[in-house]
């Protein structure tokens, strides 16, 4: 179950971000490109994102989260965070699996940015069409 180390590992990802995360044993304390987590994100929604996964496994209070996200915007940082804190907490005890699987965060969200075609202005958008 437990490690020597007692840090307990999980990459994330989700559209363009890369989450790193590490699960160390303390108080909660949430810390994202060594930024308290009420620093790096904003919205208070995405804070929610973030604790999800801890919220559903009932350890809240029981790890401090560190993380490492680069690429992307905040959104998808925030999602790419969730992730990795799911499959470190499969690390620490691989019971959660049932709770977390249940709750979809262990799933890689596929869902990226569709390529911009050539005739096309975007990936869909197509040029303004005139009769004259």
């Amino acid at each position: 179950m437990a490690k020597a180390s007692n840090k307990f590992y999980g990459t994330g990802r989700r559209k363009k971000s890369i989450a790193r995360v590490y699960l160390v044993p303390g108080t909660g304390k949430i810390t994202i490109n060594k930024r308290d987590i009420d620093d790096y994100f904003g919205l208070e929604t995405l804070k929610v994102i973030v604790r999800q996964p801890l919220v559903s496994t009932e350890t809240v209070d029981k790890y401090d989260v560190l993380v490492n996200v680069h690429g992307g915007g905040y959104t998808g940082q925030a999602g790419a965070i969730r992730h990795g804190v799911a499959r470190a907490l499969l690390t620490v005890d691989n019971d959660f699996r049932p709770v977390l699987k249940k709750a979809g965060f262990l799933t890689r969200d596929p869902r990226a940015k569709e390529r911009k075609k050539y005739g096309l202005k975007a990936a869909r958008r197509a040029p303004q069409f005139s009769k004259r």
